[in-house]
This record gives structure tokens, sequence and C-alpha cells, in this order.
């Protein structure tokens, strides 16, 4: 089937996430994917696209990686799914007990749904939950400004990117909001933080916060002195804290988790994305044992914690990510990816010979600069759609431009992507 029949049969009846849908009709192209492999993928017309984004950070081993389709092929021989409300699989229990082994002892408790933005609702409703058994009347969250957690209500309140939140505004929950830091410039974020925990410590019931890279927030990196500081803070004033690694964890950050770099742990842990590699929907908050004690009463208590998915620890999803770990454990991911990270640090440098490139950065697997000067304009979208003619998939954040590619990448494929940046960045 050619390309254009396809698109045609798909924009006749799909809504696609993330997309003013009317800019199919000229300013991007929907592109029909036939196959993928590697660091490519491969559309109906002959074309391939070097997916510089891990197809939105979730991809770490490449497409239709043998070793990840293994593992499922041999799951699916067995079990595809069941019921995770009493009973439980044999791929859950492996992938829990190798998680929490990789954590800190005081992570130690596995709650599993299906994606990020669920697993944000698992932590904000078991936190609020728990301060309520411990008779705490609290009824706000603490976040950062220009945070994003994901897009559903509870989610997006404690986010601020205000095309996502704005016309939700009056349907969503109470936050606190602080200043979020930029690089090592976070004294007056502190400065916030102190005077609201003077005032309204007693109303918080947690602060969440994405470490190290706000992602989504135009990839704004920030210290790790500063949630060391912060979190501290919270933790001795009786607030929760949350840490949303769904795109940080999993070696993105540098570390196997972004909290190793912070000398903080915090009370939940939420995961996805590159937990099965980008294969399947799977996310996990992993929290502490004294939480999980606060809700094991007898029934009639009513102290459960009554929170379910109808796939929640889904046994292929589960397959694909004690795959996804057995990669990390065999390849010594983490520290080929500090070489390859410095490579590409290296390498990226020569971008900032344009006088609008503003900002280059990097941490561990996340590399981004700044287009500046271009108020009002869509130069981001310039940039993608010149990368598509070069066979290269970006997806900016508006004028940020960011580079998350898979972890198999190899220098040469590197070398390509920045001498085609280069290249467009001369064009505009």
């Amino acid at each position: 089937m050619d390309s254009q029949t396809l698109i045609q049969q798909d924009l006749k009846h799909i809504w696609h996430p993330c997309t003013q849908m009317q800019d199919h009709e000229k300013n991007i192209p929907l592109i029909p994917i036939q196959s993928a492999k590697g660091v490519y993928l491969y559309d109906f017309d002959g074309n391939q696209y070097l997916d510089c984004i891990s197809s939105w950070w979730v991809n770490l081993f490449g497409h239709c990686n043998p070793y990840i389709n293994q593992k499922i092929k041999e799951q699916l021989e067995n079990l595809e799914h069941i019921i995770f409300s009493g009973f439980t699989h044999k791929p859950i229990i492996d992938l829990s007990n190798r998680l929490v082994k990789l954590l800190d002892s005081k992570l130690s408790k596995c709650f599993y749904a299906d994606n990020g933005s669920s697993v944000i609702e698992v932590a904000l409703k078991m936190a609020f939950h728990a301060q309520a058994i411990k008779g705490k009347t609290k009824n706000k969250f603490l976040c950062l400004q220009n945070a994003y957690h994901g897009e559903t209500i509870g989610a997006l309140s404690v986010g601020d990117v205000g095309i996502y939140t704005e016309v939700y505004q009056p349907i969503l929950l109470q936050t606190l909001k602080i200043k979020a830091p930029i690089g090592e410039d976070f004294e007056e974020s502190l400065k916030e933080l102190k005077e609201i925990l003077t005032n309204q410590k007693d109303e918080i019931i947690a602060f969440v916060l994405e470490p190290l890279i706000q992602c989504a927030g135009n990839m704004n990196m920030y210290s790790s002195k500063f949630i060391k500081e912060a979190i501290t803070l919270c933790q001795e004033n009786g607030i929760y804290v949350i840490f949303d690694e769904i795109a940080v964890g999993f070696g993105r950050s540098g570390s196997m988790f972004a909290y190793e770099q912070c000398d903080v742990v915090p009370d939940f842990l939420c995961l996805s994305k590159g937990i099965t590699g980008g294969y399947l929907p799977l996310s996990v908050v992993v929290t502490t044992n004294e939480i999980y004690e606060l809700f094991y009463a007898p029934y009639e208590e009513n102290k459960s914690f009554l929170h379910s998915h109808s796939y929640t620890g889904n046994p292929l999803a589960c397959a694909c990510a004690n795959a996804v770990l057995d990669l990390f454990e065999r390849e010594n991911v983490i520290v080929k990816n500090k070489i390859l990270s410095q490579f590409i640090w290296e390498k990226m440098q020569i971008l900032e010979s344009f006088a609008f490139v503003k900002n280059l950065r990097y941490c561990g697997m996340v590399f981004a600069f700044d287009l500046v000067g271009f108020d009002g304009q869509r130069k981001g979208l310039e940039v993608f759609n010149m990368a598509l003619k070069k066979g290269l998939l970006l997806r900016p954040l508006g004028n940020t431009i960011y580079f998350m590619p898979p972890y198999i990448i190899t220098k040469e494929q590197v070398c390509y992507v920045i001498d085609c940046l280069e290249e467009i960045l001369k064009k505009i």
C-alpha cells in the first residue's frame, strides 16, 4: 500500500496526540512507517529516518532489538496477560526483585501501572492517602515552575507548561509552585521554598519534581545541589518527595537513576518510558516499606489503596523490562554511555559557531540547545522539516532542539546527525 493512501485513511478517523491536526494540511507531514530496525525507521516510499528522539524517549536499545524480540516471543507462548488482583506471575516477580536490588534499600515496594501519567497519578494519590492515614489534613502539592509530569488531571496539576495546563486550570488540584532552578542558579528557588515551608508546610502533601532535567520543560537542566537541599528540607518538614524519573531514569541522565547523582532518596520513585526499551506500556512507582505499612491493616479498617488498571503488570511488558535489565547488566551500558556522551558533547561544540544557538547543554544522554532571536517564529518546526529531508527524526520543543538517541547509536551516526544539524542551521 502506498503512503498517500495510508495518510488519507489515517486522517479520516485518527486524532493524533500532542498535535494540532490542521498542521498536517501543510506544515507537518504525516509519515506512515512500515518497519524499523536499530536506530532507523523506514517508510513506505523507501526513505529511512534516524530516530534522534528514541521515539518519544522510550527506545533505549534500538527498534526490533533481537534479544528483546526473543524474550517477548518466549513469553507470548506461555502467558499474555492475567488479572493482577489476587494473581501474580514470574516475570513481574523477577522484575520487582531486580528493580529493588538496583535501588537504595529505602525503596522496596513496587506498585505497577501502564504509562507515565498514570504512575504519577498513583504516586499523588498514594502520598495523599498516606498523609490522611497519619491524620494529616493536607490538600496541596508542591512543584516547580516549568514542570511537566503528564497530561491526566493530577499530573497536569503538578505541571506548569502553559500550553498543556491553561485551559484546564478550573479543574486542577491545588498546588504551590516555586521558581525552577536553571543550571547552578538556584538560590532564589531555595529562598521561595523556605518561605513556603515557613508559612504552609502543614498544607503540603508532597513535593513532585523531575530530577536534573525538566524534559518537556524545554530540556531545562539544573543542579543536583538544589535537589539535595530542597529534598532534605521537605523531608525534614514531613513532606513526601516524589521523583518523576519517567524520562530521566534507566541511564538517560548519566546514571542508572537520576536520584543517584543527588545524594538523596525520594519517598516515591516513578519509572516508565525506557523500562521496556520502547516496546510496551509499563510503569511502576517504587516506594518505602514505611508507606506500605500505613496501608497494611485488617480489611475492615478501610485502608486499602484502591487503584487499578486493567493491564497492570502485563507479563509481555514485564518480559521486555527484564530483557532491558539483562542488556544493562551484560553490556556495561552506563559506562559505555559515559564515553559516548562525551563524544557527542565534543562534536556538538561546532554548533556554538551560530550566533542564534544558545545554552548548548547536556546531561548524560540528553543534549539540547535553544534557537534565540526568533520570537513568534516556529524555527523549531523548520528544523524538524529540514531534518526529515535529510533522514533525521527530530521533534523540537518549540525552538529548543534536543538529541536523545537510542544508546546503540554509533559514532558514525552521531557525526552524520551533527553534520546535518550544521547544514540545517546554515539555512534558517
